[in-house]
């Protein structure tokens, strides 16, 4: 609309009716017309006592009345950016950020405001933080919350709100507000991949070839350049969404119709798939002198596969201390170069003995309660103590918490396939969990299978264990075979990967495919004589339609499966050594202490 025909009367009926900014017009020129005209957003509070008596509880929304209800304190004050709704890789895992945020500012004596639209979350329970707002995460209303709360404001706090948050830092930056932390400018420098690549040249550090592409004819240029396989993503995406390993032109025709739609205005990004890489997660806090590492995480599902539905474990368990000691390092030397003040979240791949730097996310991770209960440091309190201007060395004298656990903690996910029908579930590079749990005991073995057990997908400890994998898997298949035979478990196979298992000496059951005839593997999970599956299909499109009903048919009918050679190996790895063991159940509080021999630190009580 122009603003130029725009009346008091007319934009403040527009305003009255619903309209933001952007949908009326320019969004930075009808905010300053609104604010010339005096047509300010006033804020009410929720009524959550139905009118019985007068509500207490500080919820507040925007609206374009004459009356406003908020009192604004003389105390000194901090805005954090909640996550907004939850969906498939924006979860809890921010929430949680955000209510230790809240905490570790109490504790300081600063008021805690939050804007967050999620009532489903706990940083929107009433009793959280000084203040909540119920508004969009939208530019515009941030601002509007901002202004209300001037007085005394600190600043605003971005990074424990995942994407969503950190996305709205450039706009609000140009409004004048003041980013408590990393500063925009730094966060740039991590988020944008030019920059990122120029940051990693001059501290030396190995990246796997990529670059950039708006169109089919772009892109393909850009694969053929860089070779097949390569992983296509688009820019400014959450949890991965429409990233893909393609291995043709055929492929990358396909997906470049999708990838156009999600993202129109922004580069397709390529990166040369590194198969069969070892993938590490590193979470640290930085205050711009010296950097806390909370751990390194290694990847149990290989490279490939989305760090948020991969599982992890710490400490890392096959990579060369070597290597843990590089990437110590190297996150040392990134955190600082960017800048960063408060939390940061590297990815790397290890290949050949090559640290590859995958990014880095200068914000809050899913992996930080992870990290914080494996090793009992409360990084988000830290980082939120960080970014008012503390120094870890008024926090704390540990900034390698890693070194004193003398327990392990496997990280699993949780999917939401029962819930979704039709969908296959298999592992890729696009997220699809929604939720995670934790195993912890004094092995690698026991700490997996209590991950498992939570995740639901209890593994067995005997009977008839179904294989079937894609030909770059049946070598190493042939040594998890052999150890599952070992254990007394019957293999079942269809005809590909039984002839080839036969050939090398392993004996097994063969079946026929779905659609060869009766009896074949779905009609022997129907009748409960599989135990397990291990099914690894071909990452990329168009699955095969014989393994996605097998493994649609796990889903449905509750049965453990697993689609990754990573997994098939942890998993008969921890059967052998569980088989014969009980479980034993102790409090976080008693494996931290028995890491320091010691009391476990009264931040994480």
């Amino acid at each position: 609309m122009d603003v130029e025909n725009l009346n008091t009367k007319n934009l403040r009926k527009l305003k009255k009716s619903g309209f933001s900014d952007r949908k009326i017009g320019n969004e930075y020129e009808i905010r300053k017309l609104r604010r010339e005209k005096g047509i300010l957003p006033t804020f009410k509070m929720v009524d959550t006592c139905a009118a019985e008596f007068d509500a207490k509880t500080p919820y507040y929304y925007s609206t374009y009345e004459s009356e406003d209800e908020i009192e604004v304190s003389d105390k000194k004050k901090v805005i954090i950016l909640g996550s907004g709704p939850i969906r498939i890789g924006q979860g809890i895992e921010f929430d949680y950020c955000t209510v230790h945020a809240v905490f570790a500012l109490r504790n300081e004596g600063i008021e805690t405001i939050i804007i967050n639209n999620n009532p489903e979350t706990v940083s929107t329970d009433f009793d959280i933080s000084d203040k909540l707002y119920f508004e969009p995460l939208t530019l515009e209303n941030v601002l509007n919350v901002i202004e209300k709360e001037d007085k005394n404001l600190l600043g605003v706090m971005v990074q424990f709100g995942g994407q969503t948050a950190i996305n709205l830092a450039e706009s609000l930056t140009e409004y004048g507000v003041k980013i408590l932390g990393t500063s925009f400018g730094d966060i740039d420098r991590a988020e944008d991949r030019d920059k990122f690549g120029k940051v990693l040249d001059k501290l030396g550090m190995a990246s796997a070839r990529w670059s950039t592409g708006y169109s089919f004819y772009e892109v393909k240029d850009v694969a053929r350049e860089i070779g097949y396989p390569v992983l296509v993503r688009p820019s400014y995406v959450l949890g991965g969404r429409a990233m893909e390993i393609v291995h043709d032109e055929v492929e990358l025709e396909e997906y470049m119709k999708e990838a156009v739609k999600i993202s129109p205005k922004h580069p397709i990004l390529v990166d040369k798939f590194l198969q069969g890489a070892t993938e590490i997660d590193v979470d640290v806090v930085c205050d711009g002198e010296n950097v806390l590492i909370g751990a390194i995480m290694e990847h149990i599902e290989e490279a490939g596969i989305h760090s948020g539905d991969s599982a992890c474990v710490i400490p890392p368990q096959t990579i060369d201390s070597k290597i843990i000691s590089q990437v110590r390092d190297q996150a040392k030397k990134l955190a600082l170069e960017l800048g960063v003040k408060g939390l940061l979240n590297i990815q790397y791949a290890v290949k050949d003995g090559v640290i590859y730097t995958l990014e880095a996310n200068p914000r809050a991770s899913r992996t930080v309660p992870f990290v914080s209960k494996a090793v009992g440091v409360p990084l988000a309190k830290l980082a939120a103590k960080v970014m008012l201007g503390m120094k870890l060395s008024e926090l704390t004298t540990n900034l390698n918490p890693m070194e004193n656990v003398s327990h392990v903690a496997v990280k699993e996910v949780v999917f939401p396939f029962i819930k979704l029908p039709d969908v296959d579930p298999t592992l890729g590079p696009e997220m699809k969990s929604t939720g995670e749990v934790m195993g912890i005991d004094e092995d690698f073995a026991m700490a997996y299978y209590k991950a498992q057990l939570a995740a639901g997908n209890e593994l067995p400890l005997k009977g008839n264990v179904f294989i079937s994998v894609k030909d770059e898997d049946k070598e190493p298949i042939l040594d998890i075979s052999r150890k599952f035979l070992d254990l007394g478990f019957e293999i079942i196979s269809t005809r590909g990967t039984s002839q080839y298992m036969e050939e090398n000496g392993i004996v097994n059951r063969r079946v026929v495919k779905i659609n060869q005839g009766s009896p074949n593997v779905l009609d022997l999970m129907r009748e409960r004589k599989i135990n397990l599956i291990i099914n690894t299909p071909r990452i990329g499109r168009n699955p095969r339609k014989d393994g996605y009903m097998m493994r649609r048919g796990a889903v449905e009918l509750d049965m453990p499966y697993i689609t990754t050679i990573a997994g098939a190996m942890a998993a008969v790895d921890a059967i052998k050594e569980v088989r014969d063991r009980k479980l034993r159940v102790k409090s976080l509080n008693e494996y931290w202490t028995e890491s320091r021999n010691n009391s476990p630190p009264d931040e994480m009580k």
